[in-house]
């Protein structure tokens, strides 16, 4: 017979009285303290609480690989993202902290930017590794502090931690140096041709509201968005650490059909896209309209680069002729539209925003700009 069990019971630790006295000993010497939020079983509560453990220590933040929703990045506390494409100060800042706090994250290959920014197998920064597999920590680098407890119990005990008696000179320095790195890196950049990218993605940032659902899959397209787009909101980005190229049309129909009210917006490049097109389908079919901004350079650019780099003259395979992307997109019922320059944009997303189904704006990119 049948036994009803109900919700899975999760087994989560939490931090022990004397590993939070220790945390808060360290803050107190530490002279460039510097947390990285990341990993999952996050919810908006401890996020919250995790902002008022940063307010309360004075702590700078950067968020892990693709984690970029776990700190409000308008935050004045917030130092930037630690993933593909790293802004080189906030590189720097990560060598030159005397003090690392890792909330959640692994500290995984490209956080550390290749195992470079952080050494293993004892760091020179001192660590504090707070992850919920007790196996995590100690795995790649030796913590000074390894705390074994979900990101949620972490972040209520963290918040009640004493701030700091007094900050030092360098301590405020420190922090103050946080707005200028962050506040330079996501100044759009001018490119070569008549679309600037980077101007789009600023523009959305301020055109759409906080609780927007901002989607990707993988290619060097996405470092615009990671660059320029502010995510504020908890839940408001959608994306693989994996490097799944095609994750974002299935992700931000899902984020739709979930909470329909928010807006819900796919990043792909042209390759990218075509992995998981057929998706148009699905958001068309349940009236998800969700709006698809694929960044079109008629490559998979990200794969060429490296071709570039690696085997100079050697290109292969990676060139792409078709399909037309608007008439593919009408073809499966939804609306689209082509977008050359940069100004054609803000009236084609107002139109993409006030449709009655899903909408593909299809932007065309020099394939010879590879990054920001």
């Amino acid at each position: 017979e049948p036994v009803e069990l109900g919700p899975a019971a999760i087994n989560q630790g939490y931090p022990a009285p004397a590993a939070l006295e220790r945390l808060q000993q360290l803050l107190a010497e530490a002279r460039r303290p510097l947390a990285i939020f990341g990993g999952s079983g996050w919810n908006a509560e401890c996020r919250q609480q995790l902002q008022t453990f940063a307010e309360t220590q004075s702590l700078p933040v950067a968020t892990a690989f693709r984690r970029q929703d776990r700190f409000d990045n308008g935050h004045p506390n917030y130092a930037g993202d630690a993933g593909l494409g790293m802004n080189p100060a906030l590189a720097k800042m990560i060598q030159e902290a005397d003090l690392l706090i890792a909330v959640g994250t692994r500290l995984g290959d490209i956080t550390t930017r290749h195992y470079e920014l952080v050494e293993a197998p004892r760091p020179h920064q001192r660590l504090v590794h707070v992850h919920p597999d007790p196996q995590e920590p100690g795995r790649v680098y030796w913590p000074e502090l390894a705390v074994c407890a979900s990101v949620t119990n972490f972040a209520e005990a963290a918040a009640e931690l004493s701030p700091p008696a007094a900050l030092s000179a360098e301590r405020r320095a420190w922090l103050s140096r946080v707005q200028e790195i962050r506040q330079a890196w996501q100044q759009p950049t001018q490119l070569p041709g008549p679309l600037q990218l980077g101007e789009i993605v600023a523009w959305l940032g301020n055109r759409l509201p906080a609780d927007a659902v901002i989607s990707n899959g993988a290619g060097n397209y996405t470092l615009w968005v990671h660059r320029f787009y502010p995510f504020r909101d908890w839940g408001s980005q959608l994306a693989p650490t994996s490097g799944s190229m095609g994750y974002g049309l299935p992700a931000a129909i899902a984020a739709k059909l979930a909470q329909p009210m928010r807006p819900a917006v796919c990043f792909a490049g042209d390759g990218c896209f075509q992995m998981t097109c057929q998706e148009l389908a699905t958001a068309v079919q349940y009236g998800a309209n969700v709006i698809i901004v694929v960044v079109n350079n008629g490559s998979y650019g990200s794969i060429r680069m490296h071709q570039d780099k690696h085997y100079p003259g050697r290109r292969y395979g990676t060139d792409l002729v078709n399909p037309d992307m608007v008439t593919l997109a009408k073809a499966y019922g939804a609306a689209a539209a082509r977008v050359e320059r940069t100004e054609q944009f803000a009236d084609v997303f107002e139109q993409a925003l006030a449709c009655d189904r899903p909408f593909l704006i299809e932007l065309m990119i020099d394939p010879a700009i590879l990054r920001p």
